[in-house]
């Protein structure tokens, strides 16, 4: 039973028995969205698990293109068949993924931006980027971004090939030794260091004068630069020559001239990893929202205006509490082939994972670097969905079915009848009335003997 029915019961306590009430509703209704929330994280991931696999499968098949040796024509017909069938089937994935209607890794609940102005590409954003106006954020740049390069001041010539000229070449833990070979030509002994750096797996590249503009035996510089850009990207090159590639002969130099592109989203502080600017944690409307910046134009300390970006922003929202502005976003990032593996500098000119192929040895190789890429950012996604379940989802829904406890025990104390007590009462007013009764007998019954008397 109830001890308040109506407001003239206890006019205070109703008011905070309400508004308890409507508190515990709420909260009942969180968890129950808190669930299922769950629930679709949990499909998200299942999905995602399939795509890794798939990808993990494509990999496989680049490393067996990748055999040269071995390999015909008709086997890398066949390679590049599966591989089609297995980009066909991360696409259908990321499109058929729904939870009720919802569809989830689409790209369409993630942030959607589209630029203007030349060398400048959107490439994702956070939740907690919002929304630009009609005229879209303003792109700065300050720096733009290089890569390690290095030039040897003294030109390689016939004398020093003939006098086998070494060269030590470090770049990501893999070491290239290399010695020209007497009799060979300039242009010959060029081809011969590109090709071995390839074969060393660096990610290098050697710059070369256009062959028509130079004879086989003219006298040419090095030229080395780094395949990535950033400052992060470095490598160390020595020559037994001083001037050829290193200042001094047989000490190494480290080449690290790279830079990352600095500048400026919107006005707000951005962060630069190589070509990627990346709007600042805390920055407020821009946080997370990541352009790739690939020209050369750059400014004083505000940035040269290289384009802007119009921003919309769509992420799931979850109400995770029982009041006003309880919630927890997230950014469902596209898993179409043609928005994974971008930004891998190639030979190939492979811009996606969409566009991988392994028909020949060199696509066979940049595809496997592709395929590396799209697994890490496969791989980074499903780690933040289950940071999300398990930081913002899970453990607010522990907390809500304790608090949603506590809620509905105070309404009771407030508003509940306490049985015991009511019951205690009761009997002891029932006694009393009981005596009372039983006096009022026993008195009436004197009176009666009196006249009993009279009579």
């Amino acid at each position: 039973g109830l001890k308040i029915n109506r407001g003239a019961d206890a006019p205070a306590q109703l008011q905070i028995s309400e508004q308890l009430r409507a508190q515990s509703a709420g909260l009942n209704q969180a968890i129950d969205n808190s669930e299922m929330a769950v629930s679709l994280m949990q499909t998200a991931e299942a999905a995602l698990d399939e795509v890794s696999r798939a990808l993990i499968n494509a990999r496989q098949i680049t490393v067996h293109a990748a055999n040269e040796a071995t390999n015909d024509e008709f086997m890398l017909q066949a390679d590049q068949q599966e591989l089609d069938n297995i980009l066909s089937s991360i696409n259908r994935i990321a499109a058929n993924t729904q939870y009720g209607k919802n569809n989830l890794l689409d790209g369409s609940k993630a942030g959607n931006g589209v630029t203007s102005g030349e060398n400048l590409e959107f490439l994702e954003a956070g939740a907690n980027a919002q929304t630009s106006g009609p005229g879209g954020y303003v792109v700065g740049i300050q720096q733009s971004a290089r890569q390690a390069a290095v030039t040897g001041g003294k030109q390689l010539n016939q004398g020093l090939i003939d006098a086998g000229e070494q060269i030590t070449i470090t770049e990501g833990g893999r070491t290239l030794d290399f010695q020209t070979q007497t009799g060979r030509t300039v242009e010959q002994t060029l081809n011969d260091l590109g090709t071995a750096i390839k074969d060393a797996g660096l990610n290098l590249k050697l710059l070369r004068p256009d062959p028509s503009t130079t004879k086989a035996s003219d006298p040419q510089e090095i030229l080395l630069q780094h395949k990535e850009y950033g400052n992060e990207h470095t490598f160390t090159v020595a020559s037994s020559t001083a001037g050829v590639l290193s200042t001094k002969a047989g000490i190494s130099d480290l080449v690290d001239n790279g830079a990352d592109v600095k500048g400026t989203i919107n006005g707000e502080a951005a962060s630069g990893r190589g070509q990627v600017l990346t709007g600042a944690h805390g920055s407020g409307s821009v946080e997370g929202i990541q352009v790739r910046y690939t020209g050369t134009q750059q400014g004083p300390d505000d940035g040269a205006t290289v384009g802007t970006l119009t921003f919309s922003q769509n992420s799931l929202v979850f109400q995770i509490g029982g009041n006003a502005g309880q919630t927890a976003s997230i950014s469902m990032k596209s898993m179409r082939a043609t928005q994974l593996g971008s930004g891998v500098q190639n030979d190939s000119g492979f811009r996606s994972l969409g566009q991988v192929n392994v028909r020949n040895s060199q696509g066979a190789q940049d595809s496997m670097r592709v395929i590396d890429r799209a697994i890490e950012e496969v791989a980074v996604a499903r780690g933040e969905m289950g940071a999300f379940q398990r930081n913002s989802v899970e453990s607010n829904l522990n907390y809500l079915r304790i608090a949603h406890e506590n809620v509905l025990s105070s309404e009771s104390v407030i508003r509940d009848a306490d049985i015991a007590k009511e019951m205690a009462a009761f009997t002891r007013n029932q006694i009393m009335v009981e005596s009372s009764t039983a006096m009022l007998a026993q008195a009436n019954q004197q009176h009666m003997n009196v006249l009993n008397l009279v009579r």
